[in-house]
This record gives C-alpha cells, sequence and structure tokens, in this order.
C-alpha cells in the first residue's frame, strides 16, 4: 500500500484512493447514509476527501461538514472546488468563507478552481494566494485545465505554486496520457482522476462488464470497479476520487489499493482499452 501514497506540496501524503461528494447533499433522506459512508471511509485510511460549491449548491459539504464533526477534521485532507464566476477578487474570498462555514472548518487543505471561466488565470492565482496568506487554505491547484491551459498557467507569476489538476480519468477516457499526464509527472504534479469508474450510462456498463476487466478480476478475486481503481492508480502520481455512498461501497473501495496489477494485466487492459496515440514524456516541454 505505501506504493500507492500520493505527494501533496507541504509534504502531505494520502493514498491514491480517496472520497468523491458529486450528487450528495441531494436527497435529505439519503444524507445519514452519505455520512455513514464518508465516516467509514476516513477509518479505512481513504482520508482525502473532494467536494465543491457546486455540488447540491453547497449541499454536498454540508453532508461533509457533518461527516467531520467529533474530532475527524484533524484526520482529513480536505479539498474543494470555487466555481470559475467566483474564482476572483473578493467574490472568491466570500465563496471560500461560504464553503468555509458549510464544512464547519477554518481551513481548507487544498482549494481548486473548478474549471476555467472569464477571470484570468493570474487574477486566480492573485486571489489563491491572498487566501493562503489569510490562512483560508494551504493550497491551491485546478481542476479541467488541459494541457494548453497549464502551460498557460505555469507562465503565470506564482502559477508554479499549482499544487494539482483535477481531471476526467479512467480506463475508457485516457486523452491525458496524450500531453497532460506525462507533463504532470514531470512535474511532480499529483493528478486527481475523478469519475474513475465512468459516471454513468454504457460506457460504466461496458467497462463493468468486459470480458477482460472481468477475467482480471477472477483472478484477483475482486470485483471489476476494484480492477478499474487498481488501473487508475497503477499510474505514477495518479489519485482517484470515487464517489461511495454507502459504507459497502466505500469498504470495496478501499479494499481496491492492496490490488497489484501484473504487467501481462496491465498489457491485456491497455490492448482492451487502448490509449490515445501519445508524446512521450522527452517529448513534452
Amino acid at each position: 500500500m505505501a506504493e500507492n501514497n500520493i505527494v501533496f506540496t507541504g509534504n502531505a501524503t494520502l493514498p491514491a484512493i480517496g472520497q468523491g461528494t458529486w450528487y450528495m447533499g441531494e436527497n435529505s433522506r439519503a444524507r445519514p447514509r452519505e455520512v455513514d459512508a464518508l465516516r467509514a471511509g476516513i477509518d479505512l485510511g481513504l482520508t482525502l476527501i473532494d467536494t465543491a460549491e457546486m455540488y447540491a449548491e453547497g449541499g454536498a459539504e454540508e453532508v461533509v461538514g457533518e461527516a467531520l464533526q467529533g474530532g475527524l477534521r484533524d484526520k482529513v485532507f480536505l479539498v474543494s472546488k470555487v466555481y470559475p464566476w467566483n474564482a476572483a477578487g473578493k467574490k472568491a474570498i466570500a465563496a471560500c468563507e461560504a464553503s468555509l462555514r458549510r464544512l464547519k472548518t477554518d481551513v481548507l487543505d487544498l482549494y481548486l478552481l473548478h474549471w476555467r471561466g472569464n477571470y484570468s488565470l493570474a487574477e486566480t492565482v492573485e486571489v489563491m494566494d491572498t487566501l493562503m496568506q489569510q490562512g483560508k487554505i494551504r493550497r491551491w491547484g485546478v481542476s479541467n485545465l488541459d494541457y494548453s491551459d497549464m502551460q498557460e498557467l505555469s507562465r503565470v507569476s506564482g502559477g508554479k505554486a499549482c499544487a494539482t489538476d483535477q481531471v476526467l480519468y479512467h480506463l475508457g477516457s485516457r486523452g491525458i496520457e496524450f500531453d497532460l499526464l506525462p507533463w504532470c509527472q514531470q512535474q511532480a504534479m499529483p493528478v486527481m482522476a475523478y469519475c474513475p469508474l465512468a459516471q454513468a450510462g454504457r460506457l460504466r456498463d461496458g467497462l463493468l462488464e468486459s470480458r477482460v476487466v472481468q477475467d482480471i478480476a477472477h483472478a484477483h478475486r475482486a470485483s471489476a470497479a476494484q480492477i478499474l481503481l487498481a488501473w487508475v492508480i497503477s499510474h505514477q502520481g495518479v489519485m482517484a476520487i470515487p464517489k461511495a455512498a454507502s459504507v459497502a461501497h466505500v469498504e470495496e473501495n478501499a479494499a481496491a489499493l492492496k490490488i497489484v496489477l501484473s504487467a501481462d494485466d496491465l498489457a491485456r487492459l491497455n490492448n482492451a482499452f487502448p490509449a490515445p496515440n501519445r508524446k512521450t514524456p522527452l517529448d513534452v516541454v
């Protein structure tokens, strides 16, 4: 399990599977189950929790805030995200403070720009620096930025302080392997993979029901979902943040940390779900 650790700036070392909260907080009847799932995940060592002001318009943050009561906040690396239209100036400070209130905490371990909007990256970096100076966040990063966006960010004053890029990544969606992932690996910048099991619909079904995935799962005495998670975190510097709204589901996710895919497993998966034609790290500047 040690080899699956991800290191963020400031020497924060975390297991390569965390907990996502997309779609949490939308149904009050589901709230107790969601809180229990998050707490179970913390007990199992899945100590990064990712949320956003967008999720249920703050409802997911409220669920997380409830889950962290009773002394659990200090055990968790807490991540939230700001809407792009709030990502500069006084709007960003107000948005961050609102997230902190909903999360019932004084500080975020990581605050992300959810996606690019009309504010310049320079304006967002400036306010992230301000939030750090005010002690409201410990580090900042971005989400849904592609390779060219990250190159632009790296040229902004202070932009190299970016701690992570959170992007879509799973066995059926490997576009980041073309240039973004190799570049992040060169920078020793962790990548946070959301929807690591694919979100829904036929693509998710196609992955979970794939004969190759099923055969490998059988060989490891694991579920297909666990194999998909193990595949994501087999990549250097990549963390998966699946959502789990039940204790049983979070237990299944945590167990995937112990699965080590063989070279043959990886070759079979790559053959069944090919990567895009990609640059090697040496080609990336």
